[in-house]
Parts: C-alpha cells; structure tokens; sequence
C-alpha cells in the first residue's frame, strides 16, 4: 500500500512539475512551441485561419489539453489531500479544485503567447526601419516587412506573420493603414503595440518622421525587453529555488507519514487536521507571495 500512494505521489509530482516547466514558472526557458488557439481564430491544430481574427487576451484549451490539465492537477490534489489528511473522501473533495486548473493554465498561456507577440514585433519594427530609410512609402515598407520576417519566422502559423498579411490586405482593399493597426492593438493588447499604434497614428497625421518614430520605438523596444531579460536572468535560479521550497514540504511529510506512520499519527486526528489544515493555507500562501514577489514588470 505504501509504495502504491508513493508511486501516485512521484506521479503527481512530476506532472505538476512538468507543467510548471511549460509554464516557465521553474525558472528554466519556456518548452519551444505549443499550439496558439482562441475563441474563434485557431482550428484543431492551432494554426491562425485567414477568416477569423486571433484574441490574443484569451487561449482556449483544446479538449486534449483541458482534460490533460484537469486530470493532473486532479491527481495532484488528491494526492496532497491524502498525505495531510489521510482520508479518501477529503481527496475526492480536493481533486474537485482541479475544475479551475483549465482557466488558470489558458491565462498563462495567453500572457507566453503576447509575449511571443511582442518579441516578433520587434522585429517587425526593425525592418520597418530599414525599409523607410531605404526611401519606401509606409505601405510598401510594411509589404517588405512581411517578407523579410518570414526569414526570420520559417513557421507560416507565427502570429506576427498573420498579422502582416492581414494588414497588407485590409490596406489593398482601400483600408488606411491606421485603422488597420487601431484594430491589431486592440486585439494584442500588448503595450508596446498600442504606443507605436498611438505615435504611428500621429505621426502619420501631422507629417512627422515616421522613419525617426520607427527607430526610436524599436529602439526602446528592444531596451525594454533587454532589461526584462536580464532581470529574469538574474531571478532564474531565486525562482527556481522558491518552486522547490514549495513542493518540499510535501515531499517531507509525504515521507513521514507513510515512513513514519506512528509518529504521524496524531495529525491525522481531528485536531491533527485542524493543525494540518493551517499548514496548507499557510504553504499556499507563501507559495502565491513567492509567485508575486518574483512577477516584476518592466
């Protein structure tokens, strides 16, 4: 029996860390690609349709993936409620939690997914540049981006690379570029994209250098995101280390209970749960405070 719930314990425990590792939470670079999906703009396999406009505020799960999180943060959890409490019904109560792992899981792949956005519109607004200096209009330089970044992005189904494509056409179909780029900031909800949306726009009115507004944007752009990495550089290993302290302390008595199951034995009274139910708040709580502590915006 022992080793049984050992077995389920490791089997937990690596799933939960696995997904922590997709999520980039462990401190370690974020898995290479999963498939990108919203509400309306993604069929079965992730990819953008040309049809339908991507949100990217918003990830929906694919019936694969929702049932894959649920089903591991449900072994998980009951796993968890079995070493404090060693009851199966309190388990069952805990694995019910497991129902609000699938929105948990599509907002961070949503927040992975602007900032993919992001990165790539960096790029963008590098070879906007070197087309506007090279004497280009507006239009043609964005025509000339969506080549280029194609070097840069082989993978048609990258964002950036749809969007492109969905401007260039909204403009050859008579739609000024500015109103074509409102909508794309409105959809990203990416800072970075609203301002140069914003500055573009005004530039674009009153006869401003757009190649200078171009540059300069990229160039804070890419001092930004050069700043967050370097902040997350030096996290990495604080964050992996916090990841570790708290999965350790079920680790601890996921061991003593089952190793050590007469010592343990008052806990699992029903004063015992009181005092284990204060535990867990308490690891819950400092494992939010962690997970905010670590989160730092540019």
């Amino acid at each position: 029996m022992i080793w049984i719930w050992a077995a389920a314990f490791v089997i937990a425990a690596g799933s939960w860390v696995l997904f922590l590792w997709r999520d980039g939470n462990l401190g370690f670079p974020v898995l290479p690609r999963f498939n990108s999906g919203s509400s309306s703009s993604k069929d079965s396999t992730g990819s953008a349709t040309m049809e339908h406009k991507p949100d990217y505020h918003v990830y929906k799960l694919s019936t694969k993936e929702k049932w894959t999180v649920i089903t591991a943060a449900a072994a998980m959890l009951f796993v968890i409620g079995f070493i404090f409490y060693k009851s199966v019904l309190i388990s069952l109560f805990f694995t019910s939690i497991a129902l609000m792992a699938p929105r948990y899981w599509s907002a961070r792949k949503a927040e992975i997914r602007k900032k993919r956005l992001q990165l790539s519109f960096r790029q963008m607004l590098y070879s906007l540049s070197t087309s506007l200096s090279a004497g280009r209009s507006v239009e043609n330089a964005f025509r000339e981006a969506s080549t280029d970044l194609k070097f840069v992005y082989p993978d048609e189904d990258t964002d950036i690379l749809f969007e492109l494509d969905a401007i260039n056409r909204k403009v050859e179909n008579g739609l000024p570029l500015e109103k074509a780029l409102a909508e794309f900031s409105s959809r990203a909800g990416v800072a970075d994209i609203t301002v140069f949306y914003e500055v573009f726009s005004i530039c674009k009115r009153t006869g401003g250098d757009l190649v200078e507004v171009v540059r300069k944007t990229a160039n804070q752009i890419g001092e930004k995101l050069e700043t967050e990495q370097e902040i997350a550089v030096m996290i990495a290993q604080k964050k992996f280390e916090s990841r570790i302290m708290s999965i350790l302390p079920f680790v601890i008595i996921g061991f003593l209970s089952f190793g050590s199951a007469d010592y343990m034995k008052p806990l699992y009274t029903l004063q015992g749960h009181l005092i284990m139910t204060v535990a867990l708040l308490l690891i819950a709580a400092a494992a939010s405070l962690s997970v905010k502590i670590m989160d730092i915006n540019v």
